[in-house]
């Protein structure tokens, strides 16, 4: 039986064993996958298992997207290109380290129907997930990003990496056509950004990349405002399967039961 593991901590939040554990059962596939509540020490050694083939794929959360690298072999271009990575799996011997968050947010995007060529768009937020974003909405031909982290020199550690973004102060929130929470606040149902949003136009898209809880008090303000709100539930979906494709070479189906499946 093969062994498949997301990584992280915390972790006791993440759903991916649901969705992973559902598509394997679905595809009659001889394997598990589990979560593993790690400290920073341990990295290597879990590198190792997969070498040792003990382990068949890694997904990795917060806080190790970027600690993972040093103990990796290889990156994929989208990986090394943003020094992000949440899929690890082994080829020709080699610990290879990519980045499916990309694709996940893209995808979400796409399926919205929402068209970001030529808007400007503003990220909360400069943590783990943030680097995947800059790089899909680029993809998608934006024409600004502004980020806005309450802690100033994170955000400003993106420009060594995007040079195209443009860092404003916490708390100031410019009329854009996106405005995306890529914070950990909305985690807790208590949770809220106080933030003034008043000078969003009503024809905005409010997006939260937290999926669980389904709405967050962030969507539940930009509803209020009548503009159009989408959580991070297809994303993490989009993201999960492409990871499975990579690991098993097919490719599982989204359906309701799986939208369901996370609810």
């Amino acid at each position: 039986m093969k062994k498949f593991v997301v990584i992280g901590n915390p972790i006791e939040h993440s759903l991916s064993p649901t969705l992973h554990n559902y598509w394997i059962k679905n595809n009659g596939i001889d394997a598990i996958y589990e979560k593993r509540k790690l400290n920073e020490d341990e990295l290597k050694q879990q590198i190792l298992q997969v070498k040792e083939k003990k382990i068949s794929g890694i997904n990795v959360t917060v806080p190790f997207k970027k600690t993972i690298i040093p103990f990796l072999d290889e990156l994929s271009i989208e990986a090394e290109s943003i020094q992000s990575v949440n899929t690890i799996y082994l080829r020709d011997n080699k610990v290879i380290g990519h980045n499916t968050d990309i694709f996940g947010f893209e995808t979400s995007i796409k399926k919205s129907k929402f068209n970001l060529t030529d808007k400007e768009v503003l990220i909360l937020g400069a943590g783990g997930v943030v680097p995947s974003i800059i790089f899909a909405l680029n993809k998608m031909k934006i024409s600004k990003i502004k980020i806005s982290n309450r802690t100033k020199d994170k955000a400003e550690n993106l420009k060594t990496l995007f040079k195209n973004i443009e860092i404003i102060e916490w708390g100031e929130v410019p009329n854009v056509d996106m405005i995306i929470n890529a914070t950990s606040l909305g985690l807790k149902k208590e949770d809220k950004i106080n933030l003034d949003f008043s000078l969003i136009s009503k024809n905005a898209f409010f997006y939260d990349v937290i999926y669980n809880p389904r709405e967050t008090n962030f969507l539940k303000t930009g509803k209020k405002l009548g503009c159009t709100t989408l959580n991070g539930k297809l994303m993490f979906i989009y993201q999960a399967l492409l990871a499975f494709n990579i690991w098993h070479k097919l490719e599982p189906n989204v359906d309701e039961n799986v939208i369901k499946l996370l609810d």
